[in-house]
């Protein structure tokens, strides 16, 4: 049996942590270093500073050196950093949506997690720079070989869910470029096929998903593959009875909406 001191000695490290753990959430978080944003800002140099966080939206920042500095975090949408020494610079998680990074020096730069939605990069050095995980679509000038086809692909389903489908079956095309038996990417290229009214294109590309998720010994994939191309055949024949009775498609919408769950199912 636990004495009182055994249980009174737990209750009080249990305070402990509770109190630290509401510490946590009310201490805020660590703001921008002001001093090196206005270094920064005043001499357009600013090596190793301490920046993260920082909030440097539509900034002119056009040929400044900011090599080994900190900026994890920090907010540079739209800024402009054309030219800019970056080399080891920490961008991780970054916002470097719309940015103009042309001829910028990102060698062995930490991108890890950064938004570089529809930055501009031509020209920029991204020799040794880390792109784990950053959000690259649309962006301009990225060197294709930096591009793999997991990442085309993804791009490829965000277009999709938007409805965008001949986006989505560009991004399609562009991963089977670089990975041809790709089997995912038939199978949701079926989809967006099908979309877009080419039921003949759909049902060849869920065969051929099929063939290849049989190859790889993908039960699931495989089963879904031949689900979606009978589906599109059932589908259409219910639509066109449907309008034959002047009825609506809702189960053809339906029937979409269960092939989009098995793309994000089967697609990554």
């Amino acid at each position: 049996m636990q004495t009182h001191r055994a249980i009174a000695m737990k209750f009080h490290n249990f305070a402990s942590l509770t109190l630290f753990a509401a510490l946590f959430w009310v201490v805020p978080a660590k703001a921008e270093n002001l001093q090196h944003v206005q270094q920064l800002m005043s001499t357009r140099e600013c090596q190793s500073c301490d920046l993260s966080r920082a909030g440097l939206v539509f900034s002119n920042l056009s040929a400044v050196d900011l090599s080994q500095a900190n900026l994890s975090l920090a907010n540079l949408n739209q800024a402009n950093l054309s030219g800019s020494n970056l080399a080891n610079t920490d961008l991780s998680g970054a916002v470097l949506v719309r940015a103009n990074l042309s001829g910028a020096d990102l060698s062995g730069a930490n991108l890890a997690g950064a938004d570089l939605r529809e930055a501009y990069l031509y020209g920029a050095n991204l020799e040794g720079a880390n792109l784990d995980g950053a959000i690259l679509q649309g962006a301009i000038g990225l060197p294709e070989e930096l591009i793999g086809a997991q990442q085309f692909y993804s791009w490829g389903i965000a277009e999709f869910q938007r409805g965008n489908f001949s986006g989505a079956i560009d991004y399609y095309n562009q991963a089977l470029t670089k990975e041809p038996d790709f089997s995912a990417v038939y199978l949701a290229r079926s989809l967006a096929r099908y979309r877009l009214g080419d039921e003949e294109g759909a049902i060849a590309d869920a065969n051929r998903a099929e063939q290849l998720f049989a190859a790889e010994g993908n039960e699931n994939g495989r089963l879904a593959s031949v689900q979606v191309a009978e589906g599109i055949v059932e589908a259409q024949e219910a639509l066109e009875e449907a309008n034959g009775r002047g009825g609506g498609g809702g189960g053809f919408i339906r029937f979409i909406g269960g092939l989009a769950s098995m793309l994000l199912r089967f697609g990554l």
